[in-house]
């Protein structure tokens, strides 16, 4: 595909994308219907869509029984540790492998034209990105992410918090299933925000954005702090009246969705005519810039309401820039 059809490359090779970031048409006003279902399949269709068949395969192929659930022991969870490691090393492999050592798609449509295996650097175990990115994911976060998974497994089991049933509430639960992903969004753009103060980002956050020109295996390489905080997002299942596999599909939206903004691309080639959007460009740029574009995928605007939002263009350039000599006149003045 011709990537230039759709975006721009500057003299370093970095490309992109045509136009500007937009928040989603439910906040447009006056309600337009027709914007608002055309843009209602993108939200199911494929990430949603995916996230919701890998919580029910692990509802029905992969979690104990719920008898065996109401006793916490290593062996479920070291099952399903395995599981989700396995689950992660195929789905972010396949990305990996692609984009990343076979680089099937070269440059076309990657934002930074570098890749992280080119540039070792010293901030990083072994001088290595991907390694370093690897290791904290498998060995720190997925773990961590079994954690939570864990806990609200055994709080359903154990008869704790409210079990709604599909056959009983089928409406509330689809409600709440199309309502997770914003759950999500709001969740990380909160504890994002407090994890970017300067003594928390010094020692929490600053590990995630060591990798600047991300990758795949970077989605999940995080300080424990950090990984433990980003899937607690499941745990508002157990505040709110939920079922077990809507609170798997809150985690998988975490877990495998994470990816997402981390792929480094803005298409995925899977022909010479066909792509797949990543939806990968507001993460970037936060990647890119540290202090913007702190939610997720503009479902709930939280950036445009608090300001910091920055949607591709040289206008949202020009505000960052104006926000960034704001506070550094505000700190000028303490000093």
């Amino acid at each position: 595909m011709d990537d230039l059809k759709y975006g721009v490359r500057d003299k370093r090779g970095d490309w992109k994308p045509n136009g500007r970031i937009e928040a989603v048409p439910l906040w447009n006003w006056p309600p337009r219907l027709p914007k608002i279902l055309a843009w209602l399949p993108g939200y199911i269709w494929p990430w949603n869509a995916f996230h919701m068949a890998t919580a029910l395969l692990y509802w029905f192929y992969i979690v104990p029984s719920v008898e065996t659930m109401k006793t916490l022991s290593w062996g479920w969870a070291l099952w399903l540790y395995a599981v989700n490691a396995a689950a992660i090393l195929v789905f972010y492999g396949i990305f990996e492998l692609r984009y990343y050592v076979r680089r099937a798609q070269a440059t076309r449509f990657k934002y930074n034209h570098k890749f992280p295996a080119d540039a070792p650097s010293d901030v990083f175990w072994f001088q290595s990105q991907n390694l370093d990115n690897f290791l904290r994911s498998f060995f720190i976060t997925i773990p961590l992410w079994t954690v939570v998974e864990v806990i609200f497994l055994w709080c359903f089991a154990k008869g704790y918090v409210p079990w709604v049933g599909w056959q009983d509430h089928p409406v509330y639960l689809a409600a709440l299933v199309l309502v997770a992903p914003a759950i999500h969004e709001v969740h990380f753009f909160f504890i994002h925000r407090l994890i970017h103060w300067g003594p928390l980002y010094r020692w929490i956050h600053s590990v995630h954005h060591n990798s600047i020109n991300p990758s795949p295996w970077s989605s999940l390489s995080m300080h424990p702090v950090e990984g433990f905080l980003y899937h607690a997002v499941a745990f508002w299942h157990l505040l709110i009246p939920s079922n077990p596999i809507v609170a798997l599909f809150q985690l998988h939206v975490a877990s495998f969705g994470a990816v997402n903004g981390h792929l480094g691309f803005e298409k995925l080639e899977l022909t010479q005519d066909t792509a797949v959007s990543s939806h990968a460009y507001a993460h970037y740029l936060h990647h890119k810039y540290f202090e913007v574009n702190y939610g997720g995928d503009g479902l709930i605007p939280l950036d445009r309401w608090f300001g910091t939002l920055h949607d591709g263009t040289r206008e949202g350039d020009a505000m960052m820039d104006a926000r960034f000599q704001k506070k550094k006149q505000r700190m000028n003045a303490r000093a």
